[in-house]
């Protein structure tokens, strides 16, 4: 399987690259306007990912998400959610990094088939970094406002928090 794989995209591209010579495509010039609005669009998306970037690294380092789990702790009491696993879902929606770091230190600390490991998992196999998305999708297309997207993904997101913890809980295998 591992060779199938390490051949898959250089026999991909060459695909690519014969069927459009096979059409008369030229397909070098193509590829350069295709990487000129690439690069056009990835320096159109730095200052919203930078500053969502900021914005995660002063809620870990000011003391805030720790704020913020602590208000948050009677939600997570009365929907089932171990307080220990409360950081990933504010971190979740923001940073994919900040909640993989985050998860990764909830499976260190109990394990992976403990009640908080196994939460953790359904939460990060059932939610989306929703503002991350949202700046790189939207950003890249040049929309400024997101209308209902941004509530409807965070009720999605809470709803897949509520049901981690409740399926976890309910069907324990």
């Amino acid at each position: 399987m591992e060779k199938i794989t390490a051949y898959l995209l250089p026999v991909i591209t060459a695909v690519i690259i014969i069927f459009g010579l096979a059409k008369g495509i030229k397909v070098f010039d193509c590829f350069t306007v295709g990487a000129a609005k690439g690069m056009k669009t990835a320096v159109k998306l730095l200052p919203p990912l930078m500053g969502l970037v900021l914005g995660v690294t002063m809620l870990r380092s000011s003391g805030a998400l720790d704020v913020i789990t602590k208000m948050l702790s009677p939600l997570a009491e009365l929907t089932g959610i171990p307080a220990d696993v409360m950081p990933l879902t504010v971190l979740s929606p923001i940073s994919g990094s900040g909640s993989l770091t985050m998860f990764e230190q909830i499976l260190k600390g109990f394990g992976p088939d403990s009640p908080e490991g196994r939460i953790a998992s359904v939460i990060m196999g059932s939610t989306e970094t929703t503002f991350y998305a949202v700046t790189v999708y939207y950003g890249s297309v040049g929309i400024r406002k997101s209308g209902c997207t941004v509530p409807a993904a965070l009720i999605a997101d809470m709803t897949s928090f509520f049901l981690s913890a409740l399926t976890v809980t309910v069907f324990d295998f």
